[in-house]
């Protein structure tokens, strides 16, 4: 992590309001982003007026990694909290792989775990019920995020806040009720 974090050291966070949008979809990629502070997710806007979350990006964290080798993005970038990001020309970025094997071998081993994470969402969606995808959601997860994250957490395993709403309500009942 640390020849990722060197990259883009000697450049000075900016910052982004929460609702800001970083990126939108269809501008062209000339930047690499590095999340200084906060809280950046990649957002696909879909047909029918829902959003599905792509990415969710904190401290550390690159943003629309895969955005390297395209032309255009193919999602929006926008600030969940007030956030800081640090920009790295892509140029730059594309140079400093082929002149540095540890940042190429993380870099590999960063866009691996990636793809490893789209499978687990793509399985965790085509499961047939908010319980199922609840559930699987939460054995990789661990515990449900707090009440101001159930939007985010409903759109990222693709079902309605309402839906997922009566899920925890029914899961809160049932505790209650057991002896």
């Amino acid at each position: 992590m640390s020849a990722l974090i060197d990259l883009f050291k000697e450049r000075s966070p900016r910052p982004l309001a929460i609702g800001k949008y970083l990126f939108h979809r269809d501008q062209t990629v000339d930047q690499m982003f590095m999340v200084h502070d906060g809280e950046i997710r990649l957002i696909r806007h879909q047909a029918d007026g829902n959003e599905v979350i792509l990415q969710r990006a904190y401290s550390g964290d690159l943003l629309a990694e895969a955005s390297l080798f395209s032309e255009r993005y193919h999602c929006d970038a926008i600030a969940a909290t007030p956030s800081k990001i640090r920009a790295l020309p892509k140029s730059s970025f594309l140079a400093a792989l082929q002149t540095d094997l540890d940042l190429a071998t993380f870099w590999a081993k960063r866009l691996a775990q990636e793809v490893q994470r789209a499978r687990l969402r793509s399985e965790i969606v085509s499961l047939k019920t908010v319980a199922q995808r609840l559930d699987a959601w939460l054995a990789w997860n661990g515990d449900i995020p707090s009440k101001g994250e159930w939007r985010a957490l409903a759109f990222e395993i693709a079902v309605s806040p309402e839906a997922l709403y009566r899920e925890l309500g029914k899961r809160r009942a049932s505790s209650f009720s057991r002896p």
